[in-house]
């Protein structure tokens, strides 16, 4: 699960790039209820999303040539730089080199080998998100990328997280790639240890073809939580978005689908299994 102590190598932000925060606002208020607070001309356009006062996610204009609307996720570290170093040594790529965000704290965003796009938050006076894991907050992060084991790898050497191999239904004990899912977490975190309760993400192994989404390319995407997946995939469509899958049950998950805003940015809406 995602908790708001953020831990080194947790989601602690997120934000979305869009052509128009306006119409980005329009589309997520009704289906979430979020309310976007303009931090004003000398912000660029950019700006937080509130849920009962508290900040869920944050949207901005898109600043990088050709890039496409999509969600940015943010890992927290304690060393951006030192981040940085570690990805250019594990074979990524540095995109926005790490640079200060007016006291707030520090941020780079970077490339993992098989091309996901993801990034990192050391905290100064804004530690993060300040309401996850419950209805229309961050509930997960996910990655799809065509090189699981590859992945693994590269994110286990930058965050230090333990990974957890979990077989998909149809799938088979052990098996690689497209039979398992990949749970994510903090240092000490696997199946026999109550750390399993931190885990705060997942990678799956999925062909090219299935990522037509970021032109065949792997990404990250966020997944919001909701009380009620139809009622909230309902008002996707309803409000100019579309949906791409379901909703549908995922055993031992709850019930999720896949969908995207009016720009094409990709998040999953998920009502997750109550525990017993």
């Amino acid at each position: 699960m995602i908790t708001t102590d953020f831990i080194p190598g947790s989601p602690a932000w997120l934000d979305l790039g869009v052509p128009d925060t306006d119409a980005a606002a329009g589309f997520y208020g009704p289906v979430f209820g979020w309310e976007f607070q303009s931090l004003g001309p000398e912000a660029g356009g950019y700006g937080f999303f509130r849920l009962d006062g508290r900040t869920v996610a944050a949207a901005g204009p898109l600043t990088e040539q050709g890039a496409r609307p999509a969600w940015m996720l943010y890992f927290r570290t304690e060393d951006a730089d030192a981040s940085a170093q570690a990805v250019e040594n594990e074979g990524g790529t540095v995109r926005a080199a790490p640079t200060g965000v007016d006291g707030a704290g520090r941020m780079a965003q970077f490339t993992d080998p098989q091309g996901g796009e993801f990034a990192v938050w050391q905290p100064g006076e804004n530690r993060g998100l300040e309401a996850v894991d419950q209805p229309g907050t961050l509930v997960w992060s996910e990655l799809y990328t065509t090189d699981a084991a590859a992945a693994k790898g590269f994110y286990r050497a930058v965050f230090g997280w333990e990974t957890d191999d979990m077989p998909l239904p149809g799938g088979s004990e052990g098996g690689a790639g497209g039979d398992t899912y990949t749970l994510v977490g903090p240092p000490g975190g696997s199946s026999d240890d109550p750390a399993q309760d931190r885990m705060h993400g997942g990678i799956m192994q999925l062909p090219p073809e299935n990522l037509a989404v970021n032109g065949f390319r792997p990404y990250w995407h966020p997944v919001f939580g909701s009380a009620d997946c139809d009622g909230t995939v309902a008002s996707v469509p309803a409000n100019g978005g579309s949906v791409q899958m379901g909703p549908e049950d995922a055993p031992g998950v709850g019930r999720l689908a896949v969908c995207l805003d009016p720009f094409g940015a990709d998040f999953v809406v998920l009502t997750p299994v109550m525990p017993t």
